[in-house]
């Protein structure tokens, strides 16, 4: 290794010193999803950034999804997912699968994941401590696209939202180096089991945790403006005015419905990141220039 290279390594170091000092025993809330949970180059370097955060005295809480991977265990079992409006219509059998696949499977690997790496890691679904108290998404209505044809009633059955997020559990992780890892699987108050969008989780969780930042990882690079550049700095009219106009579409307004709603609940940031990119979490939160949208 050459004498510049190992020179530029501490420069690095030193650019994030300030940030370390900064947020020490403050909290991240993280959602992990998207393609940095499927390539294994991504998983690891993920691992080892949540790794780093609880080193240096950051309290992260783990976040995460798992649609794709509810499709595949559906396809396996026979069964046929159903979406409308990119929102997974979920009966009985298909909550079942949700439960199993996110608390049972993927929190496991993610545990897994970060022990592995040198980590400490606990998972956790809504229904542990009744972190998540979820209540039932009522049915809407949708106008017909046929004149003459009723509306038409939308039930999405076992899909909830989030009520009130219980923090006694999490409250106790902080206290040790463990780090909480969360399936978006919320619990009703007869016990029911219901689906929840991991997003919004991630932004009620932060809310009530008092979290110092708010991170959605996703397979963009962050919201971008009419030109197509990258927007580093979200102010929270401009974002308004920019899903109003249609610049920001599709699946980024809930996430940056989801960052608006963070930020009000009283978290300090909310960022919207690329996954994709190795160590994603480290230079955004540690360099001057990040690398995503931080919607301030």
């Amino acid at each position: 290794m050459s004498l510049d290279t190992q020179v530029n390594k501490a420069r690095v170091l030193v650019e994030a010193l300030p940030y370390m000092r900064r947020f020490d025993g403050r909290t991240f809330v993280i959602k992990y999803g998207g393609h940095a949970m499927v390539d294994e180059a991504l998983k690891k370097s993920f691992a080892q950034d949540v790794i780093l955060l609880r080193q240096v005295g950051i309290n992260p809480v783990v976040v995460h999804g798992g649609g794709p991977q509810i499709n595949q265990t559906m396809a396996r079992m026979g069964l046929k997912p159903q979406m409308i409006d990119g929102q997974r219509v979920t009966d009985q059998e298909t909550v079942n699968v949700v439960e199993m696949v996110l608390a049972g499977k993927i929190n496991k690997d993610i545990v897994n994941l970060i022990n592995l790496n040198g980590g400490r890691a606990a998972g956790l679904s809504g229904k542990d401590g009744h972190t998540i108290l979820a209540r039932k998404r009522p049915p809407k209505r949708k106008a017909s696209l046929e004149a003459e044809q009723p509306e038409e009633i939308i039930d999405l059955g076992w899909v909830g939202d989030v009520e009130e997020i219980d923090i006694t559990l999490l409250e106790m992780f902080k206290n040790s180096d463990i780090i909480p890892v969360v399936a978006p699987v919320g619990v009703g108050r007869k016990g029911e089991t219901y689906n929840i969008n991991a997003d919004a989780v991630a932004g009620k969780m932060a809310a009530a945790l008092g979290a110092e930042k708010l991170i959605l990882l996703t397979d963009v690079t962050g919201v971008r403006d009419r030109d197509g550049h990258l927007v580093s700095r979200l102010e929270a009219a401009d974002a308004t005015r920019l899903i109003k106009e249609g610049v920001i579409s599709g699946g980024m307004i809930p996430k940056v419905e989801t960052c608006l709603s963070a930020r009000r609940g009283g978290v300090k940031a909310a960022h919207i990141i690329d996954g994709r990119v190795e160590h994603a979490l480290l230079l955004e939160i540690f360099t001057d220039q990040g690398i995503g949208t931080l919607v301030a």
